[in-house]
This record gives structure tokens, C-alpha cells and sequence, in this order.
């Protein structure tokens, strides 16, 4: 039986896609949960979050539901996910319905990471935005 080593991310993209959904399943959990936050820190997962004009025009309380239904959304699905990579679903908040969207770069946000599975070398911006913004 062949042990798997950490180079064996490298060259298999699965298990990049899986990584990267990991970190990008921990990064949004964190928009509600301290605990969260806490390990995504330990793990050195770091990002911003951005809302959309559309979104903060909603108002504060609305902005909760948004960030609580993007930190908890769990329905991937190889429709809504072909990548396996967590990086942009729809949610409905209220009767409105928004998109979430995870962009993957270098540490400096001027370029796509080319790494986005190692957080040592990645930053995470998650946008969250009406689907006319998109």
C-alpha cells in the first residue's frame, strides 16, 4: 500500500479541489463562528469579505442573513459545484436570492494564486452580491 505524502497534492487536481473546499468551507464558517475563526487563523487561512452595493443598500439586518446563510450553506452539488472546489453558489435570503463567490490570490490580491490550495501563499476574497451585480 503506497502512503500518500504531502507532494502528492501537487499533481492531483482532486485533491487540490478538496483542500481548497475545506479552507473555503472554514473561511465562510467564520463570518458567524469564533471558533471557527480562531482555527481558520491556526490553519493560516486568511481573506476579506466584500458585500456588494446591492446587498448593503439591503440594510444591517439583512446583511446578517446574508453572511449566516453563506457561513452555513452546505448544498454542493456536481450541478452548482463541477470543480468540487466550494468557490460559488446561490442562496436565498428572504425571497431574494444572492450569489457567494470565493476568488483565490496571490497574498497581495493582484493576482490568481498559484497555489490556491496552500494558504502560506493564498488570499481569500469572498464576494457576496445580488445576481445583477455579477
Amino acid at each position: 500500500m503506497e502512503i500518500e505524502t504531502a507532494n502528492d497534492i501537487e499533481h492531483d487536481t482532486d485533491l487540490q479541489a478538496a483542500s481548497i473546499a475545506a479552507q473555503n468551507d472554514l473561511f465562510r464558517k467564520a463570518l458567524i463562528d469564533p471558533i471557527a475563526v480562531y482555527e481558520m487563523q491556526g490553519k493560516g487561512i486568511q481573506g476579506q469579505v466584500l458585500i456588494t452595493p446591492g446587498v448593503s443598500s439591503e440594510g444591517a439586518g439583512f446583511q446578517a442573513a446574508a453572511l449566516a446563510a453563506v457561513a452555513t450553506d452546505t448544498r454542493f452539488t456536481e450541478d452548482n459545484d463541477p470543480w468540487g472546489d466550494h468557490t460559488f453558489v446561490t442562496v436565498m435570503v428572504g425571497n431574494q436570492k444572492l450569489f457567494w463567490k470565493v476568488d483565490l490570490y496571490d497574498l497581495d490580491f493582484k493576482y490568481g494564486s498559484e497555489r490556491p490550495f496552500d494558504p502560506t501563499v493564498t488570499q481569500r476574497a469572498l464576494t457576496i452580491m445580488c445576481p445583477s451585480e455579477y
